[in-house]
């Protein structure tokens, strides 16, 4: 084992038996004790960059003289530095996806000892047991910021998540209504409590939860605007409490126009919800609240998904009465709630309406994000397309 020394307080980078590098980096006398700092790898290159990066954030006084376990690191890093950057019911899913997968499959390695291929096969064991490569992504986030703050505080030299790729997603083929069905859905909710909350997800596709979490200032009825700028989100780590939050991003902050028949029914909605507020005076919950419980609380998710299913049971009723009768229309898809969202979009772009402006209404953070999704829809577009080319070179007048 040969050691090559360098001068007092540059560390020291020798070779291992094993054939791997290790550095050390004197930290000096803490509580009596001397201290050294030490990473092993595989080959000295890698030694002399982690060396490097530890003497700077010695010198800046970030540097500890015992590296915390990824248990240790992740109870710190979500008491002091996530707990004041993210929403309480966002601190609440990590600290739940910390407690059921991380700190049970990688809480014992030390934070510097913490490897590429740990999480790699956390990933695979996690994915073969069941989990979703959704969740597995958002795990992967999660462990990527937490360790990108460990680099920063100079507890370890470089972030190992970067070096990992999580599971790809597999491609989902949306499930939208066509324009006859989401009519027939509409006819349906006619004279329903939430009729306004059923058109506003087929004609602006917001998400369920920014349907849920808007107030009554958020719209202007007389410009015929709407303003999307919070959401309803519950904290499942405590006791499925719903809290109004900020929305994902920026970009899903935005200012929309309302269709002259949702600017009726939201009329419709707001006579139809002061007289239930009348009925019970103060004891009305929340006046803020535009989609509310009989008792003026918000309505929570899964009430919202049931009232949902109900109204395409109700819509099926109503085609089999039609059907019965001699017509031949044919009963509504099983569709999901967030379908309405993908209706939503799909009839606007069979409509022409560009991708770009697609991307706004709906709160995508990119324009790939949009294409990726409703990719099934541009066919469509690129032969309007070529027929507005035939127009313009060959059409009548040229």
């Amino acid at each position: 084992m040969t050691k090559r020394r360098r001068a007092q307080g540059e560390g020291t980078i020798f070779q291992l038996p094993s054939g791997k590098w290790r550095a050390e980096l004197d930290l000096g006398w803490i509580d009596g004790k001397r201290r050294r700092k030490t990473a092993t790898r595989s080959t000295h290159r890698e030694c002399s960059q982690w060396l490097a990066e530890a003497k700077r954030a010695k010198q800046a006084g970030g540097l500890v003289s015992r590296t915390p376990t990824v248990a240790e690191w992740f109870d710190t890093y979500l008491t002091e530095v996530a707990a004041g950057r993210v929403r309480s019911s966002t601190l609440s899913n990590y600290r739940r996806d910390f407690e059921r997968h991380i700190r049970p499959a990688l809480g014992r390695h030390r934070l510097d000892a913490l490897r590429p291929e740990h999480l790699s096969r956390f990933y695979a064991n996690k994915l073969s047991a069941g989990l979703s490569a959704y969740s597995l992504r958002y795990l992967h986030a999660e462990i990527r910021r937490a360790l990108t703050v460990a680099v920063n505080w100079g507890l370890i030299a470089r972030n190992v998540a970067v070096s990992v790729q999580p599971p790809s997603l597999p491609h989902k083929e949306v499930s939208p209504l066509s324009v006859e069905e989401a009519r027939r859905l509409l006819v349906a909710a006619r004279g329903d409590r939430m009729e306004a909350r059923w058109i506003i997800g087929l004609s602006l596709g917001l998400r369920q939860s920014e349907v849920l979490g808007l107030w009554w200032e958020d719209f202007d009825l007389d410009a015929a605007t709407l303003r999307v700028r919070r959401q309803l989100t519950r904290a499942r780590l405590a006791g499925e409490k719903l809290s109004f939050g900020p929305l994902k991003s920026a970009r899903s902050m935005r200012v929309l126009p309302l269709p002259a028949p949702l600017v009726a029914a939201m009329r419709a909605h707001q006579q139809r919800q002061r007289r239930e507020r009348a009925a019970l005076a103060d004891a009305w919950a929340d006046p803020r609240l535009v989609f509310a419980s009989t008792t003026g609380t918000p309505v929570d998710h899964r009430n919202d998904t049931r009232a949902f299913k109900a109204l395409l049971v109700a819509a099926n009723v109503r085609c089999e009465e039609v059907t019965t009768e001699g017509g031949s229309t044919r009963l509504l898809p099983k569709v999901r709630l967030h379908d309405l969202r993908h209706t939503a979009a799909t009839l606007l772009l069979a409509q022409g309406v560009p991708a770009r402006v697609l991307m706004e209404l709906l709160g995508h953070s990119q324009i790939g994000v949009t294409m990726n999704i409703y990719s099934h829809v541009m066919p469509t577009q690129l032969v309007q397309a070529a027929g507005a080319m035939e127009d313009a070179l060959w059409g009548e007048g040229n």
